[in-house]
């Protein structure tokens, strides 16, 4: 059993009250959890705190795996003091080992926020990538591009599972508006850069929050 993170940039604790929210994201599984904190500001700036992993053997006990699971979980919100998590929705897929191991890890995990009083919000795979890419069917490898490009990092998060814990939050970010600052959408936006384009000067959303929106109405045209 492992947890490795990339390191934590800024400051640890939470600071909504007078700054950004703090957004935990969860990419839950028992083999590998992944886990990211990014601070959102009221502008939708998204800024990287930390990322990485939690992981367990498949041919360690059940009960010890979703403990560690569980234990990482609690280390992370002690360490960061998220505002809000976000996790993936389980659906079923092929693998029913796959479906039962992400639901236990999705337990844990959202036992831990409750018990820490982190409010939780879920988001399907499709919102999310969406959110961060502009289409719903996007791979993971560009999932992590687009992570890396609004992060503003040097690399992709790796393993995959962080990159997608990363754009959990990134997602729930600007789904949400940035709870609690009532600022809307439309309005108030600059790019990962930090710059403010002329074509957006007076209001407008980035590239990747359009694409999400446009893709969203699709959808529940389509519906």
């Amino acid at each position: 059993m492992s947890t490795t993170r990339s390191g934590p940039v800024g400051a640890v604790a939470s600071t909504a009250s007078n700054g950004p929210l703090r957004i935990l994201g969860v990419d839950p599984g028992l083999t590998r959890c992944g886990f990211g904190v990014v601070d959102m500001a009221g502008n939708r700036k998204a800024h990287f705190v930390d990322a990485g992993v939690a992981g367990t053997q498949a041919a360690d006990a059940l009960d010890a795996r979703v403990l560690h699971i569980q234990q990482a979980m609690q280390s992370w919100l002690e360490t960061y003091q998220p505002d809000v998590m976000a996790i993936e929705r389980v659906f079923a897929q092929e693998s029913v080992n796959t479906v039962i191991g992400t639901a236990h890890a999705s337990g844990v995990v959202i036992a831990a926020a409750a018990s820490a009083g982190v409010p939780v919000a879920w988001h399907t795979p499709s919102e999310v990538k969406a959110a961060v890419t502009g289409s719903g069917r996007a791979d993971k490898a560009s999932v992590g591009r687009m992570v890396t490009r609004i992060l503003n990092l040097d690399s992709v998060p790796k393993p995959a599972d962080a990159a997608d814990a990363l754009a959990l939050a990134i997602c729930h970010g600007w789904r949400s508006g940035v709870i609690g600052t009532g600022i809307n959408m439309s309005t108030n936006v600059q790019t990962h850069q930090g710059s403010v384009p002329k074509s957006r000067a007076s209001g407008g959303m980035t590239p990747a929050q359009r694409a999400w929106k446009d893709a969203e109405e699709k959808s529940r045209r389509g519906r």
